[in-house]
């Protein structure tokens, strides 16, 4: 039986956009699993515990929509996997990052234990999420609501990314 699960991908050190894209790649060929859409990269400001880190370098954003026949614990343990293999540490809460995946939701999956909470628990409130989640799937809903009534607040919070040339 497959599941349709939400991804977001976010990275803020190295090679962004490649990192992102590498990653999507890696997600669709997972075992039992197909990448169903990637949204757009969305350019945002660095959140920190502390709210907002302009000295910080931006993100580079997606969300990916993936059918797999993983268990979420499984998929959570294969992404926390492709963030290592993309050079990921952890050595701050929030900190700088090579690649950070966050399964947002699992088919309509609620639970909440030490290692995954689903949906995700501040998903509602995050603009890097929300803007490219609407992009893929506009009728996308979360228990506080739709993910477009949601996202409307939020969208300034992002800009879509424009790759610059390299001449």
């Amino acid at each position: 039986m497959t599941t349709r699960a939400v991804i977001a991908l976010g990275a803020n050190l190295g090679d962004r956009a490649a990192t992102l894209s590498s990653a999507a790649r890696e997600m669709g060929s997972l075992p039992g699993t197909t990448l169903i859409a990637l949204s757009s990269l969305y350019e945002s400001a660095a959140v920190k515990p502390h709210g907002v880190d302009s000295d910080a370098p931006a993100y580079l954003n997606a969300v990916a929509v993936i059918d797999t026949e993983l268990s979420a614990d499984a998929l959570l343990a294969a992404v926390t996997e492709l963030e290592h293999v993309h050079g990921r540490v952890r050595h701050e809460r929030w900190g700088d990052r090579t690649l950070d995946l966050d399964i947002i939701a699992y088919g309509h999956v609620q639970q909440a234990d030490d290692r995954l909470t689903l949906p995700h628990p501040r998903a509602h409130e995050r603009s890097f999420v929300l803007v490219p989640w609407l992009e893929v799937d506009p009728l996308a809903e979360l228990p506080r609501g739709t993910v477009a009534d949601l996202a409307v607040g939020l969208a300034h919070e992002v800009r879509p990314f424009e790759a610059k040339a390299v001449n």
